[in-house]
């Protein structure tokens, strides 16, 4: 996956309390509010007397959001559960990977999502798809312990390890000069030159299986989460490990970089965020409760604010310097697995259990992000249910702010 931004379709629905209401809920019929007719004549005539004006006004508000232009893609929904997602790098394209092994390949616009390609790469469950930088090379791995080098334009296979580890492949992180690093399952990372069938280096860093693996640009320190709750860095120039954290009380799930890659800041299954600064990986220097469920996936959105969701499929930005709660970016109806953010940061992408993808049009973060203020104290309650304008979901007091 790479890094996005802001919307959802009209007929997504969050009901999480009761300050939070669903367009359904708020609305009901547009044009009766879900009275019956002889309730309906009633009503008008009570409106007529008594608060009519308001009425139409509340109404018109409604009209006017749900009319709004569509800003993102629609929503595409696949036959199979979708394991990966990884925008293009320069195109608008995105692929997803499926659990009976297949990529698909959609072109996305404001208008329309449109499958232009369906590869059959792997014969058990994908794990992982990535682009290269310049977007000419797909990578692919799968539980059939398979990596794939796919040449994008034209499908063909570029490279191919069969029995690539000895446990399935959890992640696979592409690198500059035609190198990748992979993950497995039982914690043993494997550097890859696509020039050669045979692995740089093989490093046994755990025993649980590699969530997530970064690194910055200077590609010295590859940075991996593990299942058993240690942070492993490994310096890949020296091809040996360079520090290893404490153990954390949950699996580290996810990894993103912030402050022009001086942060790292890692997820967790108890829905806590570790900050560490980077090549100081052994001990976080601050920590924040991100959540009450677990964080599947993060993506950072700009160098100060972070885009995470997991099991309650809620899709919830923050902003991590001060760490203040932003609101609500999108929700599904079940959980997120994964997230990512497209070439020109106008939208994310969120796929979840409901084997669907969503898209969110980011780009009001741009602004937000100059509006924080650090010495004001937050309302955590309110911001962690503010729905953004990303959100199709709307406060009741959206409605009424500008009537009252």
């Amino acid at each position: 996956m790479t890094m996005g931004f802001r919307n959802l379709d009209s007929s997504d629905e969050y009901d999480s309390d009761s300050s939070n209401f669903s367009e359904e809920n708020v609305i009901g019929d547009e044009d009766n509010h879900g009275l019956s007719d002889n309730d309906s004549s009633n009503s008008q005539d009570m409106n007529e007397n008594d608060s009519g004006e308001d009425d139409d006004d509340v109404v018109k508000a409604i009209k006017a959001e749900k009319n709004k232009p569509r800003d993102h893609p629609p929503t595409i929904n696949t036959e199979d559960f979708i394991v990966d997602i990884c925008f293009h790098p320069s195109n608008n394209l995105i692929a997803i990977a499926n659990i009976v092994g297949d990529i698909l390949l959609y072109e996305y616009s404001n208008e329309e999502t449109k499958l232009v390609k369906t590869l059959e790469l792997h014969l058990k469950a994908c794990r992982d798809v990535e682009f290269d930088d310049d977007g000419t090379v797909m990578y692919s791995t799968a539980k059939d312990k398979v990596i794939m080098a796919t040449d994008v334009e034209t499908g063909k296979l570029r490279q191919c390890y069969e029995n690539a580890h000895e446990e399935p492949v959890y992640k696979l992180l592409p690198l500059d000069n035609n190198k990748i690093v992979t993950g497995d399952d039982s914690g043993t990372v494997k550097l890859w030159d696509l020039r050669s069938q045979n692995p740089v280096f093989t490093l046994k860093i755990g025993e649980e299986y590699i969530s997530d693996m970064i690194t910055n640009e200077a590609q010295k320190y590859l940075v991996c989460a593990g299942g058993d709750g240690i942070l492993t860095s490994i310096d890949l120039k020296a091809s040996k490990i360079y520090s290893t954290s404490e153990q954390y009380e949950a699996e580290l799930t996810c990894l993103g970089l912030f402050r022009t890659e001086t942060k790292l800041l890692a997820g967790s299954s108890t829905g806590k965020f570790y900050l560490f600064n980077w090549k100081e990986f052994g001990l976080h220097s601050d920590e924040y409760i991100g959540q009450k469920h677990s964080i599947q996936c993060m993506i950072p959105i700009t160098q100060n604010i972070v885009v995470s969701s997991g099991e309650d499929g809620i899709v919830r930005a923050a902003h991590m310097f001060p760490q203040r709660q932003l609101g609500i970016v999108g929700q599904h109806n079940l959980p997120v697995e994964n997230l990512d953010i497209s070439h020109d940061g106008q939208y994310i992408a969120s796929s979840s259990h409901n084997d669907d993808v969503k898209f969110w049009n980011i780009s009001y973060f741009e602004s937000i992000d100059d509006l924080i203020n650090v010495n004001e104290k937050q309302n955590k309650r309110r911001d962690m249910i503010n729905n953004l304008p990303s959100s199709t979901v709307k406060n009741a007091s959206d409605f009424f702010s500008g009537l009252l």
